[in-house]
């Protein structure tokens, strides 16, 4: 099999993923990457090697016949036209998530790789993170019966370290931190519950970080490192001059199938982790705790007063490798698929369902809680990328 050759546009930040993709002894090489940052472009060469191309320019990337897939992993503003960009340059792409700061943005990807032919596969690595897939397994082995409604509450501890110090806290290029955060937790909800959301209303606002009147100048990056002595959260410094997106968020969803679902995102806990619970016609089951090593599942399949450890137990083993393990797992998918096809667990289509989720609860929650329908994508698009897809 010829040697895959890959480029990384955004090489810095979540361009670290490739890599995991970087294996010369199997056939697969990182060999160009693209940054505006000239740090970010230094480390690309301390990671690939002195003969690996840089530049400032993506496009340069592209231009290369030699690269034949590539990872986009930009900040989310520029998704729709890197990826775009990408496809009509006939590479293999990997996408990372939020697909797009726009339903029409995601439906634009959509409909190029359609016209290409060209291979796009999203990067939601929450679809390999041990705990998921337990409960994925459960629910499809009927432990709990039929679905009727899931939940989730996501702290993030890091917040407004990652969130509120740079352009995230900027809507005109992020829309809603439910898209950034919100999209990996909607999709597991719709994975899992197996439906796709179209109604929903939300509720929230600004209701703290606004409070802080330190911040970075305009021309200064902020720094979105993660430090311990970061707390209480008004006690932060250098937050992004412009704030307007919400620091909490709470929304409900009515799927296509009839599955009630419901999401809440706060973005100054002490603690960081998510808890789902999917609750069936005959049990529930509830992660607590999201990391392997540390975290459980828990069923409930038998009438019961309090029960505070379910009626079975399933303890996550250890992992290795970023996000879990699911990063090394989601890379290894990918290559695969851009090699040789075949199925995949991620779905073009559920990313865009995803966002278009987090977009219509954004508006739901700036109009005061509105219900709102969700638009479907266009059937010869579900049926398209339904060929891929587990």
């Amino acid at each position: 099999m010829d040697e895959l050759r890959i480029g990384v546009i955004g090489a810095g930040g979540r361009g670290g993923l490739a890599v995991h993709a970087h294996k010369p002894e199997e056939g697969v090489r990182v060999v160009a990457g693209a940054d505006v940052s000239p740090a970010a472009l230094d480390r690309f060469r301390e990671r690939f090697g002195p003969d690996a191309f840089i530049t400032d320019d993506y496009r340069e990337v592209l231009a290369r016949p030699d690269v034949g897939a590539v990872f986009v992993t930009t900040p989310d503003y520029l998704h729709e036209e890197h990826a775009v960009a990408a496809l009509q340059a006939g590479k293999a792409v990997y996408l990372e998530k939020p697909m797009a700061i726009t339903v029409d943005g995601c439906d634009r990807i959509l409909r190029t790789a359609r016209e290409t032919g060209c291979k796009l596969y999203l990067g939601h690595n929450m679809r390999h993170m041990s705990f998921v897939l337990k409960m994925k397994e459960l629910v499809d082995d009927g432990a709990i019966g039929e679905v009727k409604a899931g939940w989730c509450r996501h702290f993030v501890a890091y917040g407004c370290d990652a969130y509120f110090k740079d352009w995230h806290a900027e809507s005109s290029k992020s829309t809603s931190l439910l898209l950034q955060k919100g999209t990996h937790d909607i999709d597991v909800l719709h994975w899992l519950c197996g439906g796709y959301t179209r109604r929903v209303n939300a509720m929230g606002g600004l209701t703290l970080y606004d409070r802080i009147t330190d911040r970075h100048p305009p021309e200064e990056r902020g720094d979105a490192s993660w430090h311990l002595d970061n707390w209480p959260p008004l006690s932060q410094k250098g937050l992004n001059p412009v704030i307007d997106v919400e620091d909490l968020s709470m929304m409900q969803m009515r799927l296509d199938n009839g599955v009630f679902c419901s999401y809440q995102q706060c973005h100054y806990t002490p603690d960081g982790w998510r808890n789902y619970t999917i609750i069936g016609t005959e049990g529930r089951i509830e992660n607590f705790g999201d990391g392997p090593g540390h975290g459980v599942v828990r069923l409930w399949n038998r009438r019961c007063g309090y029960n505070p450890y379910g009626d079975e137990q399933f303890f996550i083993p250890r992992a290795t490798g970023s996000h879990g393990g699911a990063d090394p797992a989601i890379v290894a998918e990918f290559i695969r698929y851009a090699r040789r096809g075949g199925k995949v667990s991620t779905s073009p289509v559920a990313a865009r369902n995803s966002v278009a989720a987090g977009c219509r609860a954004a508006e739901s929650l700036r109009a005061g809680g509105t219900p709102l329908d969700v638009p479907p994508p266009e059937p010869e698009l579900v049926d398209y990328f339904a060929r891929d897809t587990v």
